[in-house]
């Protein structure tokens, strides 16, 4: 048994996670939890923080977790729980896939993508400074070791999945240290070590405008910070929306699986949100416990997991974002009663 840290998260996050162990649980995966909170689930708790200290040594002991959505208030408040867990833990890998699912009707079939983005620097390292009255400015941040990190992780990535081709999302005909740095590291370690893998590079605001024209034109997506943000989301619109977008954050040591979307305090309670996407992280957590600690066991979770929502969403068993009529509990109900045999 694997010990994984589930943090259920804010709004409907305590639903999807409690879905999301069902299926577990029914799939027989090899893994136990240890619940820790983190958002305003945590200061209801009379937890000190968003994102408590407690929390992050657990992920420190266990080195993977699976979290629901994180609340993180508008123009105010508390700073993002994501942004903090990324850059106490160094997760600087984030890793979005993105593939048409059976049953899910989108203007795009055969959408299959990966959005990779570099985690801990840009815009999102929150260096904002009050100049004056009325002026604000934000300092976007790169350095070469990150720059040059994130370019080998995604180049090994892509060998390892087997993926034929990866393209950068770049501003660097203006940002042209910042972006250019990321740029040049990436060129050097094509060049260098993986010139099998194809290369190339486009600027952001033209790549976006080809993702929506034709997204089968791209394999694997590298990004910085906010780019990747952006382009994410746009991705998950292709396929079907958040709903159906999983998401991992991963370095040297530690792993954080999520689902991307927020925590949607509208339906809270309701029982009607789309687990999907946190049970689609799921799947991520078990293959990447089946390769970095070799057990089989959990290889095969996932594969029965991933067939089983396969079918039930083939079989027209939906949630309502996706055109459906089912609620939370139902559609989990579908999802295990087409698991494999194992």
């Amino acid at each position: 048994m694997h010990t994984v840290v589930l943090i259920p998260g804010d709004g409907i996050g305590p639903e999807v996670s409690t879905a999301v162990r069902r299926v577990l649980t029914a799939a027989n995966a090899p893994i136990g939890f240890v619940e820790r909170h983190a958002g305003e689930a945590a200061l209801d708790r009379g937890l000190e923080d968003v994102l408590p200290s407690e929390t992050v040594a657990a992920i420190r002991e266990h080195h993977v977790a699976l979290k629901g959505p994180c609340t993180t208030p508008v123009g105010r408040g508390f700073s993002s729980v994501n942004v903090a867990l990324r850059k106490k833990l160094n997760l600087y890998a984030a890793v979005r896939p993105f593939r048409s699912l059976p049953g899910v009707k989108t203007r795009y079939e055969d959408v299959d993508l990966i959005v990779i983005r570099e985690n801990t620097e840009g815009l999102y390292s929150g260096i904002e400074n009050l100049i004056t009255d009325g002026v604000v400015v934000s300092m976007k941040v790169a350095t070469r070791g990150a720059c040059h990190r994130i370019s080998h992780w995604a180049f090994r990535y892509a060998t390892h999945r087997r993926r034929a081709k990866i393209t950068i999302f770049h501003k660097a005909n203006i940002m042209k240290m910042s972006d250019g740095m990321l740029l040049d590291e990436a060129r050097k370690v094509h060049e260098r070590d993986y010139p099998n893998i194809d290369y190339s590079e486009v600027i952001v605001d033209a790549g976006h405008m080809r993702l929506v024209q034709n997204p089968k034109q791209f394999d694997i997506i590298l990004c910085e910070n906010l780019y990747g943000d952006i382009v994410s989301d746009l991705c998950a619109g292709l396929i079907g929306g958040l709903g159906v977008s999983p998401g991992a954050n991963i370095g040297e040591e530690d792993a954080v699986f999520e689902a991307v979307h927020g925590s949607a305090p509208d339906i809270a309670g309701q029982g009607v949100a789309n687990p999907l996407a946190l049970l689609m992280s799921s799947v991520m957590l078990l293959n990447h416990l089946a390769e970095t600690r070799h057990d089989e066991a959990c290889r095969k979770a996932a594969e029965r997991i991933r067939t089983a929502y396969d079918r039930a969403l083939d079989d027209g068993q939906k949630t309502r974002d996706l055109g459906g009529e089912l609620g939370t509990a139902a559609f989990t109900d579908s999802v295990i009663a087409r698991l494999p045999a194992g």
